[in-house]
């Protein structure tokens, strides 16, 4: 049961979660700390998202197809102000979704993913969006509840792309240990995880060999040792580093658990 929405949805969550963003900042200092990126001010945060959203217009736009195209992209500079850095959001929120709105997304397009084609842009960044509202709304001491849909489709990116998505040149090989099952308790989603290691030499000739996680395309009856069970909202925040409005409920067999989670609790970047 694929948890991918329409990419209509993915559109109007990227508009919405954008202008929740840039409301929540409306008022803050903006040299507040951003409480789940320390390193970053709330100018900094604001920032963040006009050049990423910035960015994906010019590529979706082109469309660019190329690493050598997208790498002179020219991203706006930060903004003096953080009213200002808000507005220069809007912009940019605008304009990526009236970009998004102009393009079939099947339309081949650069990404730095397997998946090169426009689409991955809409989910993409229907997520980052989501993800960057609730930082923008802990900076200034809020949160309202994420759809849980949206969470849903966000905790099977994180692992199938964030976490276990693989580049050309290299390899992941499940190591035989006993699968994690994790369940999104709202909507009903499980997503059966695991151990596995991930080798192969980079394009600047630097060799990996680490844990990674290999999830199965398709739950089915292999019983699972453990179980990792949240809302879909929690589960996507642990993924993501984030704080949960619930404990993240972790049972069965702790080596199964350990041998998942040494993945999964690294930020990921």
């Amino acid at each position: 049961m694929s948890t991918r929405l329409p990419f209509a949805r993915y559109l109007e969550h990227l508009v919405t979660e954008s202008e929740l963003f840039a409301a929540a900042l409306v008022g803050v200092p903006a040299n507040r700390p951003v409480p789940t990126c320390p390193d970053w001010t709330a100018l900094d945060l604001a920032h963040h998202l006009t050049e990423v959203q910035s960015f994906w217009t010019a590529v979706v736009s082109g469309p660019l197809l190329t690493r050598d195209q997208v790498q002179q992209v020219q991203t706006p500079e930060c903004a003096s102000t953080l009213e200002h850095q808000v507005d220069d959001l809007r912009s940019a929120s605008a304009a990526l979704a009236a970009a998004l709105a102009a393009i079939p997304p099947a339309t081949p397009a650069y990404t730095w993913s397997a998946e090169q084609t426009v689409g991955f842009t809409f989910r993409r960044q229907a997520l980052e969006a989501l993800v960057h509202r609730l930082d923008a709304q802990l900076t200034a001491g809020v949160r309202t509840a994420m759809d849980p849909q949206l969470c849903t489709d966000g905790v099977d990116e994180a692992l199938r792309v964030m976490f276990g998505g693989c580049p050309p040149w290299g390899r992941i090989t499940p190591t035989g240990g006993p699968p994690v099952r994790l369940v999104a308790r709202d909507t009903g989603y499980t997503w059966l995880v695991s151990p596995a290691r991930f080798t192969g030499t980079d394009t600047d000739g630097v060799s990996h060999d680490e844990p990674d996680i290999f999830v199965a395309e398709a739950d089915s009856d292999v019983f699972a040792s453990a179980s990792i069970t949240a809302t879909a909202e929690d589960l996507l925040c642990w993924l993501w580093s984030r704080p949960t409005v619930a404990p993240v409920e972790q049972a069965g067999d702790e080596a199964a658990r350990s041998a998942i989670t040494q993945v999964l609790e690294q930020p990921i970047t």
